[in-house]
């Protein structure tokens, strides 16, 4: 139990120093799951571990708790369970092809382990192998469509500064390749890859621009303003994937069999999805989104276990496609 509080106390103490007002204690008590006497113990023991924490209280009142001397927060290195999750974010990345983030967390990496004594250091990196190869991270095969790494920095920095590009893109009902004026917004990432901008010269509607259709893109140097009401996470809630239709947007439900259900709720189907639970040890998952074709592929997995109650499209498009010889459920 010693130990575990001494874990806690320079958890606490890594927060304190690295966000940059500090931790007041309702941070504190929701990151440990504790009880706000708890948590106000919890900082007593920092400042009696750690005699530079400073306090500042905010205009509601609250008071918050800033760590600047880690000097002995170095001292802990890099823990083995660190450097996995860090090689398997960049494992992701690779796969998803952000090739921007893969570059950028490599670096970061190369940082941490030169920090480190080199017996440490290499005790990590290969325990970090162990385990990705354990979770099939260090060779992982699937599909994805590949894209020209110049053009992802291009958009990698346009959206970071943020500056218009012009692109060079062919849309499915474009003969040819055109020039487009766009602001990025930010992208989806996944077996296709789409970049999220503002149309300028389309009435500045946003659009989904697949990457593998873009054949050049320069930044402009010309900086617009964010619309502050564009949230990347809701636009792409519309969808169960990648595609979008204004058509096609409208509640879904997919009814799971007891057999199912068990697989069923490890997934995450939706952002906004609503799951209920059947009598019969079913289940229920309810959302509203578009992309009917990307859901038929998905179902198409789920074999005959899996039955679309709504709408009525969608029902009409696995009717006769539900196997009931698929052994492995997803």
């Amino acid at each position: 139990m010693a130990f575990e509080k001494t874990l806690d106390l320079m958890r606490l103490a890594q927060m304190a120093a690295a966000r940059h007002k500090g931790v007041c204690l309702v941070e504190v008590s929701a990151e440990f799951g504790v009880n706000l006497r708890t948590a106000q113990r919890m900082i007593r023991g920092l400042e009696a571990a750690f005699p530079s924490v400073e306090f500042s209280t905010d205009q509601d009142r609250r008071r918050w708790w800033k760590l600047s001397d880690t000097r002995i927060l170095g001292m802990q290195g890099i823990r083995d369970g660190e450097l996995e999750a860090l090689d398997m974010s960049i494992r992701r990345a690779q796969r998803e092809g952000a090739t921007k983030d893969v570059t950028t967390l490599i670096s970061l990496r190369d940082r941490l382990l030169a920090t480190m004594p080199s017996s440490h250091a290499r005790r990590a990196e290969v325990d970090a192998e162990a385990m990705l190869e354990a979770q099939g991270y260090a060779c992982r095969p699937g599909p994805r469509v590949q894209t020209e790494p110049n053009i992802l920095g291009a958009i990698a920095v346009a959206i970071k500064a943020p500056f218009s590009l012009t692109i060079a893109y062919q849309g499915a009902s474009d003969d040819v390749t055109l020039d487009r004026l766009v602001e990025p917004y930010g992208m989806l990432l996944g077996i296709r890859q789409y970049l999220i901008a503002r149309d300028i010269g389309n009435g500045r509607a946003f659009r989904r621009f697949r990457l593998d259709r873009i054949t050049s893109a320069k930044i402009t140097g010309q900086s617009f303003a964010r619309d502050p009401d564009f949230d990347l996470g809701t636009y792409a809630a519309q969808s169960f994937g990648s595609y979008h239709s204004d058509a096609e947007h409208q509640p879904v439900i997919w009814r799971f069999t007891p057999g199912a259900a068990a697989a069923a709720r490890e997934f995450a189907f939706h952002p906004n999805q609503v799951i209920t639970e059947e009598p019969n040890g079913g289940l229920t998952v309810a959302f509203t989104a578009s992309g009917w074709v990307e859901m038929v592929w998905h179902l198409y997995k789920w074999g005959d276990q899996v039955e679309v109650i709504a709408p009525v499209e969608l029902q009409d498009m696995v009717r006769g496609h539900q196997r009931d010889n698929i052994g492995v459920l997803p």
